[in-house]
């Protein structure tokens, strides 16, 4: 939700240097209601607050991921049950077949 939020104000801000050619155009499509530096500081102060919240839950879901998860050893895994191999059976004489 962050991110969504966060890409919405993005949207929202004018372009500076009409790199695309496109946007940030004189009255813009809202009717002359967002203008002006204030509103250009509040959208910028919004984007970056919501991009600190972005990478807060970021690392806590990493580290929150990461504690669950213990370090195993491949010795762990051996089976410690000391089983005798199986005793042989001694060979048949095989008969040739004429």
């Amino acid at each position: 939700m962050l991110a969504i939020a966060m890409i919405g104000t993005v949207l929202l801000q004018r372009s500076e240097g009409g790199g695309l050619g496109i946007g940030g155009g004189g009255g813009g499509g809202m009717g002359g209601l967002m203008t002006g530096r204030g509103t250009a500081n509040l959208l910028t102060r919004i984007t970056a607050i919501l991009a600190a919240g972005f990478m807060l839950t970021s690392l806590s879901l990493t580290i929150l991921a990461a504690s669950n998860r213990a370090p195993r050893s491949i010795l762990e895994e051996i089976p410690t049950t000391n089983t005798a191999p199986a005793e042989e059976q001694p060979a048949r004489p095989t008969v040739p077949v004429q």
